[in-house]
């Protein structure tokens, strides 16, 4: 994980879609961008803004990128906000 913070990667609207379509299952910046009415390099831009803040993990399979869920970047993330609340 890099020092992208997190709070600011899912302030974006497709970001946050993205992470609803991924919490679903597994993906390709294919499946994703079917989703989106943004181009499939504006995909890969916003996976790239989410891989780095740790949010999203992704595996090579062949020469496809399958993009999944990175559950220790949101429990970094419950942990901050949880402190608000105990």
């Amino acid at each position: 994980m890099t020092n992208a913070d997190p709070f600011m990667a899912i302030a974006d609207p497709n970001r946050r879609h993205i992470l609803e379509d991924l919490r679903r299952g597994e993906k390709t910046v294919n499946e994703l961008a079917s989703q989106l009415p943004i181009s499939r390099p504006a995909v890969s831009q916003h996976l790239k803004a989410l891989l780095d803040s740790g949010l999203v993990d992704v595996r090579s399979e062949g020469t496809r990128r399958i993009y999944f869920i990175h559950r220790r970047g949101f429990d970094r993330m419950n942990m901050w906000l949880d402190q608000f609340w105990s």
